[in-house]
């Protein structure tokens, strides 16, 4: 064999070996359990990735779960940090009151959020919130302040929900609140599309859309009321926080809600995806994840310096 066979050889199995190591991390770190809100709301949390590393905190939008992310806690590049994510309340396989008020009141959406730090035990984590999850994130942050996280990134994240920040679609929104099983779920389905400008295949729609389906229809119908607290908590983040927006988002405005993010937090940080739109996670997957993991080593880098 040849020296540059052997060196060929040496490089593809130097290679195999480093996937394999960081598969068999993951795999070591992956785990479910319950953890209850403050009102008792049970919610259910997921890990993987490596225990050891900085903890990222990933917050779902409306209509979604834990599957959202499936792409970043099955990503290679961001297997070195510890993944966490969670179905908020109404979602997924977290418990789904029927009581309008305990989805009415935002404080509540944050306290889980607090529940879910605590119980995890994330030592400055950095919070990634997505559409509602944003909402989620502001809410935290006027309750608590950014004392115990690194950094926070609203991925086409809800500043407010006002008319001038949200795109109106009455007949998808209306149809969400019927009564009506077949106009409830088809108007799901258009929700749904409207996530995406670069479509994600049949199979995983077809999964979303059944995910999407599984969601409390009062929470459905009670979340364009509730309360967001974003003039409250994004002047209380001192530390990074960083705004990913695909620009074909055809949920939410991007360019007023940036605007409104930057008059409450001028430190706030921009970085706009021209080919996405509501879910650049999902619709330009390799770099998102390499955007996040530089942001997370730079928010924890920060974080750390400034410790005592």
């Amino acid at each position: 064999m040849s020296k540059q066979a052997m060196a060929r050889v040496m490089r593809g199995a130097v290679v195999a070996l480093g996937l394999a190591g960081m598969m068999s991390l993951a795999a070591a770190g992956e785990k479910s359990y319950v953890v209850t809100a403050p009102d008792g709301v049970k919610l259910a949390v997921q890990e993987s990735g490596n225990p050891a590393g900085t903890p990222i905190v990933f917050i779902h939008g409306l209509l979604g779960s834990r599957l959202n992310w499936a792409d970043q806690v099955n990503s290679p590049e961001l297997q070195s940090y510890r993944l966490i994510t969670y179905d908020e309340r109404g979602h997924g396989l977290s418990d789904k009151p029927e009581n309008a008020e305990a989805y009415r009141d935002g404080r509540a959406w944050g306290e889980d959020l607090t529940a879910v730090l605590k119980a995890t035990g994330a030592k400055r984590p950095v919070l990634v919130g997505w559409s509602l999850g944003g909402v989620v994130m502001s809410n935290y942050l006027a309750q608590h302040g950014d004392t115990n996280i690194s950094g926070v990134v609203y991925v086409n994240g809800v500043v407010e929900l006002t008319g001038a920040q949200i795109t109106q679609h009455d007949a998808t929104y209306g149809g969400m609140a019927s009564n009506d099983l077949k106009t409830h779920l088809d108007a799901v389905r258009e929700f749904l599309a409207f996530c995406f400008n670069v479509q994600p295949d049949s199979a995983t729609f077809e999964r979303l859309l059944s995910n999407a389906a599984m969601a409390s229809w009062t929470m459905t119908r009670t979340v364009p009321s509730m309360t967001v607290s974003a003039a409250a908590g994004l002047p209380k983040a001192h530390v990074p926080v960083l705004m990913l927006y695909g620009e074909k988002d055809n949920l939410v405005k991007v360019q007023p809600t940036i605007a409104r993010a930057k008059e409450l937090n001028p430190n706030v940080q921009t970085k706009l995806y021209e080919n996405s739109g509501h879910a650049p996670f999902a619709e330009e997957t390799k770099r998102f994840n390499h955007d996040l993991a530089v942001f997370v080593d730079a928010a924890a880098a920060d974080k750390g310096a400034s410790q005592p």
